[in-house]
């Protein structure tokens, strides 16, 4: 007789025991709720208009991750889980208000991000970065847990999970990413690619039946998050660094620190005086933003090693750190006003551009986050850094999307021609709908010439797309004809 050995299953390893994923099977409620949800953003969304479709489908996703919430048990939400969902929907409730495609692009990544924390969760650096990519894993991971449900509302028992599923949707991601990345690399494949793809921008089935999928899925994901949150900042911490001595971290530390001062110095002595080595002013001023911006960028990293490597069991390294890195932040904050600085030089020179209104803003937030370096170091304590900084640039996008960029170019712009003359017409009739109020202002024939392609490119909205820029920039148009 041979005795067949039973088969072994592997322990779980430390990432399935923080998110082992809920138990039994979603109730009907999130089974209709994520259908609901489907059938909401077949209805009610428009891909390539901001529009109060995109926040009506944002809605019912987080309608549905409250159900799963309470019929789970979980009645009380985390003052972090209540701001991360507001975050979210705010960024899609940008749609409504502003008109650039462009930004809202950023707000719905945003928005996917910051609900992914909401029902996720993390609070320090591994942990949050486990939240913000809990929720694509999710939507594959939840596979097995609604084929249970599904197999329940059928009255029978479900077959064993399979993997044919997660496969598919492994292989559709990876399609589209590299896809997506090839066809930009090469003109013809793009082409090739255009004239496969399925019209998605329309109002026919297959935009239905894309957003149909996609909204499903979104809300499955986020419901089987919400079912049984993960425990990421329960995952064993970086293992620690290698010990360093004191001199390995703060010889690096004091010969940045000097080389920001002397730079420092030099910026001080350039602005008050205005001149430097027989160079145009205005020209040396403009010069060096991007790089600037590049060595900020370059700053946080430095931070964030030198506060790794080094050691501060005794008082002496305690303060040595504070000092050094406290300084770094404080010249830093040098090379962020100088950045700035020369991007109004730019302004003033050529105007605005989205590039320089989004660089710029980037800038700003970098100093801000070395305003927030400067306050963890006071203490060495930086448990709330993480959440903080991330906290910071989804309202900093937030922001950006309620000042309206194309609006404040178009502002900027005008009040430049009105001093100089000069103005980028054809640039001005590439931005959306939220620069008309702006570009009104111009006399003719530099006003009609702006608006032209703007007043050829709106068109009328129904109630999925409604929106209040378009909708304010109809009513200016409809005042006067534009010719050009």
């Amino acid at each position: 007789m041979t005795v067949v050995p039973a088969q072994i299953q592997p322990a779980p390893g430390p990432f399935e025991e923080a998110w082992p994923g809920p138990e039994g099977r979603p109730s009907v409620a999130t089974l209709a709720g994520a259908a609901g949800t489907g059938l909401v953003a077949a209805l009610a969304l428009v891909l390539n208009l901001p529009g109060l479709g995109w926040l009506l489908t944002g809605l019912t996703v987080a309608a549905t991750a409250v159900v799963t919430a309470w019929a789970a048990g979980q009645r009380r939400a985390r003052p972090a889980q209540l701001g991360w969902g507001a975050a979210a929907l705010a960024l899609l409730a940008a749609g409504v208000l502003r008109a650039e495609g462009w930004v809202f692009a950023y707000c719905v990544l945003g928005a996917l991000l910051a609900g992914s924390l909401a029902v996720a969760g993390g609070r320090t650096v591994p942990g949050l970065a486990r939240g913000m990519a809990a929720g694509p894993v999710a939507a594959i991971r939840a596979l097995p847990w609604v084929r249970r449900g599904l197999a329940a509302l059928r009255g029978r028992r479900g077959p064993a999970p399979s993997r044919i599923g997660r496969s598919v949707l492994v292989a559709a991601a990876l399609v589209v990413v590299f896809g997506g990345l090839l066809a930009s690399a090469d003109p013809a494949f793009r082409t090739l690619l255009t004239s496969l793809s399925p019209d998605l921008h329309g109002t026919g089935p297959a935009r239905a039946g894309f957003c149909f999928v996609v909204g499903t899925v979104i809300a499955l994901g986020t419901a089987y998050l919400a079912a049984r949150r993960p425990a990421f900042d329960a995952l064993a911490p970086l293992p620690p660094a290698r010990p360093v001595r004191r001199i390995e971290w703060a010889v690096p530390l004091v010969a940045l620190d000097l080389l920001f001062l002397v730079f420092a110095i030099v910026q001080f002595t350039v602005y008050f005086d205005g001149q430097w080595a027989g160079t145009d002013y205005a020209r040396y001023t403009r010069s060096g933003f991007f790089q600037l911006v590049a060595v900020t960028a370059l700053t946080l990293v430095v931070l964030a090693v030198a506060v790794r490597v080094a050691p501060r069991q005794d008082a002496a390294d305690r303060t040595l750190l504070r000092l050094l890195l406290g300084a770094l932040a404080v010249l830093a904050l040098v090379i962020v006003a100088s950045a700035l600085l020369r991007l109004g030089r730019y302004e003033q020179a050529y105007g605005w551009t989205r590039l320089r209104v989004l660089v710029g803003a980037v800038e700003v937030w970098l100093g801000l986050l070395f305003v927030l370096i400067l306050g963890a170091g006071v203490r060495l304590r930086a448990g709330w850094l993480p959440r903080a900084v991330a906290g910071t640039a989804v309202a900093g996008l937030l922001l950006v999307a309620l000042v309206s960029p194309d609006r404040f170019i178009a502002d900027r712009n005008v009040d430049r021609y009105f001093r100089t003359g000069d103005i980028d017409v054809h640039y001005l009739s590439t931005l959306s709908a939220d620069a008309v109020p702006a570009l009104d202002r111009l006399p003719e024939p530099a006003r009609s010439c702006a608006l032209w392609q703007i007043a050829v490119d709106l068109k009328p909205d129904d109630w999925r797309s409604w929106n209040l820029g378009r909708a304010e920039a109809r009513t200016i148009l409809a005042r006067h004809e534009v010719h050009c």
